[in-house]
């Protein structure tokens, strides 16, 4: 899985401590993508090896049942951090990381603050529906207190609404690669 081979025993131990020392430090970090310390770390782990590697493999390394392999290299395909490929002559499922991180990030926000902004949007729209029916009610009654509350949330409506197109359209730049000529990417 992870060839180690012509190194004496003190440079693997060294490899494997500084491995180590990065696999936690991603397993804590993977929160920001809602993922939980344990596939955190199995992320980590695969993100080391230089072959890909089956789920019993990983469960060797990780000290965990198929099951919870299972479930944990599912939500990292999901999340796209992990690709299914082929190998030649092997029955089982092989596993890869995404290396590109940029790409890993992109896809992960962009699903996330999609989502967030189809809902966010939906809610002011219909947010709006009622203020512009409670609008006509208060016209008929002619009731000045309740126009001015409702001229006051519209606008706060109309605002929150326009952050949420800004963001789809950032969303955009971010699929589209546009936003790599703002924030180019390290050489």
């Amino acid at each position: 899985m992870n060839k180690l081979q012509g190194l004496s025993n003190e440079q693997i131990d060294k490899i494997q401590s500084i491995r180590q020392r990065v696999i936690e430090t991603i397993g804590s970090n993977m929160d920001l993508y809602g993922i939980t310390l344990s596939i955190g770390h199995m992320y980590g782990h695969m993100y080391f090896q230089n072959e890909p590697v089956t789920l019993d493999e990983m469960g060797d390394v990780m000290g965990m049942s198929k099951t919870s392999m299972s479930t944990g290299m599912r939500t990292l395909i999901d999340l796209k951090m992990v690709h299914k490929v082929w190998g030649k002559g092997s029955r089982k499922d092989l596993y890869v990381v995404e290396h590109d991180w940029h790409q890993t990030f992109i896809d992960y926000f962009s699903v996330q603050w999609r989502k967030s902004i189809e809902m966010n949007i939906s809610a002011i729209n219909k947010a709006l529906a009622e203020v512009k029916k409670l609008r006509r009610e208060a016209q008929e009654t002619q009731d000045g207190p309740l126009s001015d509350v409702l001229d006051h949330d519209e606008k706060k409506l109309v605002e929150a609404r326009k952050y949420y197109l800004w963001l789809g359209r950032l969303i955009d730049a971010f699929e589209s690669g546009d936003i790599f000529e703002l924030v180019p990417k390290e050489e």
